[in-house]
Parts: structure tokens; sequence; C-alpha cells
């Protein structure tokens, strides 16, 4: 898989030292981190863009973050892909969460899902929050998640 930081600057090493090195760096300099991590979506054409970002949050100064951008031509219903979206962060999240305990960094996983039943991503709200939940992550929705529907929105092309 390959990352890159805000700035386009591609990550050479595996994401899980990446996340690591930064942890330890953080730290050193004083700051308490938080970590969010998300994915969302955009349809362009036949193909179908997925932004997955793990965003650190420095307590009280600004933050950063990593990002991995993919695409593909598979078709999804609107449910499938929110739970696509979903997945992917999890798959994320579960790879680092260890990481997170051993540093004692408080992680959660942001879905891109409305919890206003009025929108068609509600449909995935149910499944996507016992998904997260399940894995024993912390969850948030819209308008709460801000590092999938804002973070990683910004940076699917």
């Amino acid at each position: 898989m390959l990352w890159r930081k805000f700035n386009g600057e591609r990550i050479h090493i595996p994401i899980k030292d990446e996340v690591k090195n930064a942890i330890i760096r953080e730290t050193r300099n004083g700051f308490h981190l938080k970590v969010c991590i998300g994915t969302d979506s955009q349809v362009k054409g036949a193909e179908t863009e997925f932004a997955t970002v793990i965003v650190f949050l420095r307590e009280g100064h600004g933050g950063f973050m990593f990002i991995h951008n993919e695409k593909t031509r598979k078709q999804f219903s609107i449910k499938e892909r929110m739970l696509v979206e979903v997945a992917k962060s999890i798959e994320i999240a579960y790879e680092l969460c260890d990481l997170f305990t051993q540093y004692d960094v408080d992680m959660e996983v942001h879905a891109d899902i409305n919890t206003n039943p009025q929108f068609k991503s509600n449909e995935a709200l149910r499944e996507a929050m016992g998904y997260i939940l399940g894995m024993g992550f912390a969850f948030k929705a819209k308008p709460e998640a801000f590092a999938s529907s804002s973070c990683a929105n910004k940076v699917v092309n």
C-alpha cells in the first residue's frame, strides 16, 4: 500500500513503522495524541476512488495525517460502498491498534455515514456501527466523523 503525507511526500517504509515513529516523535515533543482513522470515496464514471486517512491530533496543537488512495472499477450500491469504506478503515485500525495500546494513544474509527435517516448512506449505519464496535474500536458517524467526512473527503480525487 502506498501512503503519503498531506504535503504529497511519499512514505517509503511500512505504514506501521511510520506511525510508530510519529507516535514516538510527537510524545517526545510533549504532545498528547489522539488518532482518528477514516475513509471516504467518490464515484467518477466507471471508477470509484477511496481515500483512507490516519489523522493524528496533537491536543491543543493541530495535527497531521497520512493518506492512502485507491481506485477500483467495481460498481457498488451506496450501502456497499459505505461498508467498503468502513472495512478499509477497520483494516488499518486493526493493523495499528497494538501500537496505540502500547503507547497509550486513543483511537477512533470514523464512518462517513449520516445519522439522519433521510440520507441514503444511513442504510449502512447499523451494520457499520456493529462492525466497528464489534472489533472493539470507538466509533463516530457524521457529523462528528471529521476524519472521513472532512479529511479523507479533501484527498479523494
